[in-house]
């Protein structure tokens, strides 16, 4: 079956573009963009109304509590959720019960995605089993099952022997090796960010700097392993001059961000709201503006919402108990948006660090514009302004730091390899 997208402003991240055009799509795949009208006008047409028409987001670094914790987040919520919020492919954590470190549990975890997501779902695994540090996985292995990428998501890997030996068994296989840059023993049990408003707060704080301590180490690593590595979250200042120098030395280094970091600031924090309370902790303004202007001059590759679900009963406690993370599937976008209609950014910009980056790392199709592409794509309305109600999430846990903010920009339809997933007028269409 062929698709005619007509009238739509075009998004193309590769080329730093947008432009008035028509994509034509045959069997899930790009086959022609055209500046103006239409090549064929065989096949259905859609008429997109002058709306935005995008490659869909490739979200790098969410969890889905499948196995262990299904009451939280399963492969259906999930995969609903993130049709709903424009994301079309979903590269999922490891950090489960038990941690995926094995075949069997890769297998299974993909299966239960292919049957359940009406997204794409690329699984990591864990770089150590159990997540512990002490022992390596078999990479190999796991790279046969389908893994993506390996790490141990937020447990910083402090055995510097094991960690090295990772490395180096992952560059003689290809393997991608994605880090929590953090010092680990400074940051134990903290809470915030230090500076005035934590001691105000009388709340356990940890340095900027334990950002850039654990960075430089990760990156003398890479140097001597020669490894492909990616920097999980990069949230300060501090952290930029090593992550230049180490690209600027021809190091296979990436970094990513989540959307609350530069969106969100420490004072968000205000009164004890543990909504706000994220891993790492959220930083000052201007760690937040310097980490947009790197995300705007590429020096920060990735933006991804971190997708973390919490129940009630995880966050409903004292800020110090209280458990870090927030979902962003829903939110990724309009959250995005608001630093596009703040003049910061450039659609493009946007679009290349949510879509085509992080689709470039893991050697994807998706995330272009571009004949051959596959035809994961996004449509939507930036300047429609609505409420974020945290009841009308998809996701079954529902700690967005959102909730009740206004907002602009909507996803209209979500596509996956042609195939309507998402409308905004019927919900959810099809499963794949």
């Amino acid at each position: 079956m062929t698709l005619h997208f007509t009238n739509a402003t075009l998004i193309d991240p590769q080329a730093s573009l947008e432009i008035q055009g028509s994509v034509t799509v045959e069997d899930g795949k790009i086959v022609a963009i055209v500046e103006g009208g239409i090549a064929n006008p065989k096949g259905q047409i859609i008429d997109c109304g002058g709306k935005y028409l995008a490659p869909g987001i490739v979200d790098l670094g969410v969890k889905v509590c499948e196995p262990g914790e299904r009451h939280k987040e399963s492969y259906r919520s999930a995969g609903l959720a993130a049709a709903k919020g424009g994301v079309t492919t979903m590269i999922t954590r490891p950090d489960t019960d038990p941690a995926i470190d094995s075949p069997e549990t890769l297998e299974f975890v993909t299966r239960r995605a292919n049957e359940a997501s009406p997204v794409h779902v690329l699984p990591m695994a864990a770089l150590t089993k159990e997540r512990a540090g002490r022992e390596m996985t078999e990479i190999g292995f796991l790279m046969d099952a389908g893994a993506v990428a390996f790490t141990d998501c937020d447990h910083v890997l402090t055995d510097t022997r094991v960690f090295s030996r990772a490395l180096t068994y992952a560059r003689s296989l290809g393997a991608l090796v994605i880090a929590h840059p953090q010092e680990p023993i400074l940051s134990k049990g903290a809470a915030v960010t230090s500076g005035k408003f934590a001691s105000l707060r009388g709340l356990p704080a940890v340095s900027v700097m334990a950002e850039r301590m654990g960075l430089d180490r990760d990156i003398a690593l890479v140097e001597m392993t020669g490894a492909r590595y990616h920097a999980d979250q990069i949230t300060t200042a501090r952290a930029l001059p090593p992550l230049e120098r180490a690209k600027a030395n021809g190091l296979d280094v990436t970094a990513g961000i989540g959307i609350h970091h530069l969106t969100l600031n420490a004072l968000d924090v205000a009164n004890y709201r543990t909504f706000f309370k994220l891993k790492p902790p959220l930083r000052d303004e201007d760690d937040r503006l310097a980490m947009v202007d790197a995300v705007a001059s590429g020096l920060i590759d990735i933006v991804c919402s971190m997708h973390t679900p919490q129940d009630e009963e995880s966050k409903r406690l004292p800020f110090e108990e209280a458990a870090s993370g927030a979902v962003g599937l829903e939110t990724l976008l309009p959250a995005a948006l608001r630093l596009w209609h703040a003049g910061m950014i450039t659609l493009p910009q946007l679009w290349r660090a949510m879509s085509f980056n992080p689709a470039q790392r893991l050697g994807l199709t998706s995330g272009r514009l571009e004949a051959g592409a596959s035809a994961d794509l996004v449509l939507f309305d930036p300047h429609a302004p609505f409420v974020m109600d945290r009841t009308n999430l998809l996701s079954k846990s529902r700690n967005t730091p959102f909730d009740g903010v206004r907002m602009q920009g909507k996803v209209l339809a979500t596509y996956v390899a042609g195939a309507c997933v998402y409308n905004v007028s019927t919900g959810i269409a099809s499963c794949r």
